[in-house]
């Protein structure tokens, strides 16, 4: 890989995307990093190799710029980027919830933008990564984008009209599904079970049935019907859950981040 990429403020993300690229055959001297804290910066050049730099020299150098901070600081990143930023750089953003016209706004008329929504199994290289595009980024920009990602799971490419749906489905996701493991322990440990126990049948649960939806093709309505037997003891669990409002309370979850997802587009910190 030729082109220089920099992560700018470098968190657990921003990291496993480094790491990620790296095993993917970025050389670890084509990577730029920033971070607030020198200490961190430090410890990023002793574990991936990478070079620290500041948010200015990172503007100037490199040919990909990848904007990791939280959608709160994205203004004031951007206020010290943008004066350094040539046009025909691209500038792929992180955040939740921004849309690409933000960036636009600030940055040099032209100037490339893709919007990505990652999530935290990228620590594991099995994230799910939504792409989307600004105005002015073509489909070469899209592909470089998913080159990069890709170093750390699956890419999608939508609209960017569906990304805050995207970001309430799967940049939230992993959460919703360890709070349900959380839940399924403690229902294990009220049923007689030791916690680790309760967690390893739990989780090789999780991995057998997540990796039976991925590849068997089957809609998970037919995965679940596999398992509900008349009269038995699955169904009677499914009956608990619809009289508690599962569905509904999941639904009604998934919709309230997605309007947080949009309140934080626009500027609501609260």
């Amino acid at each position: 890989m030729s082109q220089k990429v920099a992560v700018l403020g470098t968190g657990k993300i921003g990291e496993a995307l480094l790491s990620g690229m790296i095993r993917a055959g970025w050389a670890p001297a084509d990577l730029l990093v920033t971070a607030r804290r020198p200490e961190r910066a430090e410890e990023l050049r002793t574990r991936h190799g990478v070079s620290p730099v500041t948010n200015t020299e990172a503007a100037k150098t490199a040919d990909t710029l990848i904007l990791t901070v939280k959608p709160q600081d994205m203004g004031t990143l951007l206020d010290e980027l943008a004066p350094h930023i040539p046009a025909d750089r691209l500038v792929i953003s992180g955040a939740a919830g921004i849309p690409t016209s933000f960036f636009e706004e600030r940055l040099a008329i032209g100037t490339p933008v893709v919007r990505v929504m990652t999530n935290t199994p990228a620590l594991v290289d099995e994230a799910m990564s939504v792409i989307s595009a600004g105005s002015h980024a073509t489909a070469e920009h899209l592909a470089h984008a998913e080159e990069i990602f890709g170093a750390v799971g699956k890419t999608l490419r939508v609209p960017e009209s569906q990304q805050d749906a995207c970001t309430a489905l799967s940049g939230s996701g992993p959460a919703y599904f360890f709070y349900l493991v959380e839940a399924m322990t403690d229902a294990g440990i009220l049923l007689g079970l030791p916690r680790d126990k309760a967690h390893d049948l739990i989780v090789q649960s999780a991995i057998g049935a997540a990796v039976m939806l991925r590849d068997s093709g089957e809609h998970p309505v037919r995965l679940r019907e596999n398992v509900t037997s008349p009269a038995g003891t699955t169904i009677n669990a499914i009956r608990e859950l619809e009289n508690h409002g599962v569905r509904a309370a999941l639904i009604a979850a998934l919709e309230a981040a997605r309007d947080r997802s949009r309140e934080l587009a626009s500027g609501k910190k609260d």
